[in-house]
This record gives C-alpha cells, structure tokens and sequence, in this order.
C-alpha cells in the first residue's frame, strides 16, 4: 500500500513508519519543513491552511497522528487553544484534500484519546460508552467531529483513541523514569484512578490491524485489555526499576504544581478496554503492563 503518516517523526510515528516500511508499504510523510522535504515527504502547513490536494493522489491509506503536546507545558489559555486548533485545523485540511481527490484513500485512521470519555471513576469503557465532560473530552469530541465529512463521502474513518503510549524514548513514562530511579516514585492523588494504556510497539501492530480489516471503522479504543489503577501502575513500575515507590503526591499538591493538566493527566479515571480490536482478533503484542514494562525498560 501507498500509505501518508502525519506525526511521522513523533513518539507513535517513529515506531510506525519503520514498521510499515518493513512489511513492504510505501510511505510518504507529511511534513511542515518545506525546504528539507524529500522525494517521500509532502509539505504542508496546517497552521495556514496549506496542502495540496493533488499530492496525495494514488494514496491508499492515510495515517493521521499529529498535534500539539498535552504534557508539557502549564494549561494557559494560549497552550489549551494551540492543543485544539493542532488537531482539529489539521484533520480538517486533510479531510478537505482526501475528499478533493479523483480517488480517496480506502481508510483514514486519525488518532484520538480515551480522553473522550472524561473522567468515569471504575466504569468500563468501551467504544459505544457515551462522551464524557473536562476540556480533553471536548478536544476529542471536535477532533473526531473533523473527519465526518470525509466519512460521509464513503471513505474508511477510524478514530483510534489511545491510551497512554508507553514508551522509554518519550512521553509520560520517560518522565517517570527519573525520579523512581531514584527512589522518590508513588502515587497520585489517592492512586485508585483507572488508567489505560498501549506499549509503543503495539502501535504498529494496531494500525496494519485496522488497514487489513476492512469492517473496522469508527472509534476504536488503542488499548491493552487490561488497564490498571495509577497504584497498581506504580507498584509494577517500582518492581520492574526494583526501587522503592513510598512517595505520593497528594491531589491538592498536584494541582498546585501543573494547574488543570493534573487533574486532566493524573488524576482522571478512564477505564477503557479494546473491544473492537479484541473482538475483530487482534493479539496484543503487550497485553499486561509488567510485561510491557520489562520489554521496555530491561
């Protein structure tokens, strides 16, 4: 397949177009660097509005994983609307372009979050579970809003609403790793939030997934089966570290230290489970944390 990856020099991206270049798929990355881009890339400028349609002409597949961070950095004004306006400015503009096409792609998969449901406390969380409320539910609510259009035209949409990626090269357990090793990890708030989560080496796995089943589309949660509770989490990663995890961050001490992102990242319950992956015979490379973390980690 000829396949376009948005975010392809980011923490899934770096994982994913290897990957696919590996099973013998074409890839073309979008890019915002028009000087240096190359015979694989195409520029665009989503913050502008630019892209041009006839690039993409012959793709088969679109992967879209671009957006501004939600871990770094407070929640000022300015970063929530730059969070927003990333991705869904761009998922618009890529809709735009795929429906210009004399022939769209056969699936477009556009990242999304478990953080659509909103904090739900112990509630299992599957792909049919209504939206939930808080400021990264909204952004998952217009971000996925984005590719209806595209969906309306009969192209494939899938809406791959992740968890936390696990990775050692980036992200939230990057930031971890520093202080447990030093013997200052533990819980947040009262550790019994839910938190759902994918190894990055699933990834790859997830998404050749999606583009070979061709009865998947819609939300679909990226996942493992079993997600854990912030204290089981912080137990294993202890265990794996061997290191001590007494310490706790109390809730208020949370939110003094990174405003609404706390409570947004940290302590926001969502138990979401992979149904759609699962029931359509996807086999989780990584499917219980320990694991995931020893292959990480050792």
């Amino acid at each position: 397949m000829r396949i376009v990856v948005s975010g392809a020099t980011g923490l899934m991206g770096s994982a994913l177009v290897p990957s696919l270049r590996s099973a013998g798929h074409t890839v073309l990355r979008l890019t915002r660097s028009r000087q240096d881009a190359g015979a694989d890339e195409i520029w665009w400028d989503p913050a502008n509005g630019v892209l041009d349609p006839a690039a993409l002409e012959g793709v088969d597949a679109v992967v879209h994983l671009s957006g501004e961070s939600i871990a770094t950095g407070r929640w000022t004004q300015d970063k929530k609307a730059r969070i927003l306006n990333s991705r869904v400015n761009s998922t618009r503009l890529l809709g735009d372009a795929l429906i210009a096409l004399t022939r769209p792609p056969q699936a477009w998969i556009c990242a999304s979050a478990t953080g659509f449901y909103g904090s739900r406390g112990d509630e299992v969380l599957g792909e049919d579970s209504a939206a939930g409320t808080g400021f990264l539910s909204e952004v998952c609510q217009a971000w996925e809003a984005a590719t209806a259009p595209a969906a309306d035209k009969g192209i494939r949409v899938i809406n791959l609403r992740f968890g936390v990626v696990l990775s050692r090269a980036g992200g939230a357990l990057q930031q971890m790793l520093t202080p447990f090793k030093l013997g200052l990890g533990g819980v947040f708030g009262n550790g019994a939030q839910f938190m759902s989560w994918i190894a990055v080496d699933d990834v790859p796995g997830v998404v050749q997934h999606l583009l070979a089943t061709e009865s998947l589309r819609g939300p679909v949660n990226a996942v493992a089966p079993s997600p854990v509770t912030n204290r089981a989490f912080t137990e294993a990663l202890g265990k794996v570290l061997s290191r001590p995890t007494l310490f706790r961050m109390p809730a208020f001490a949370a939110r003094l230290a990174m405003g609404e992102m706390a409570d947004a990242l940290l302590l926001a319950s969502a138990r979401a489970v992979p149904k759609r992956l699962t029931d359509s015979g996807y086999a989780f490379a990584y499917p219980e944390l320990e694991g995931a973390l020893r292959h990480l980690l050792t």
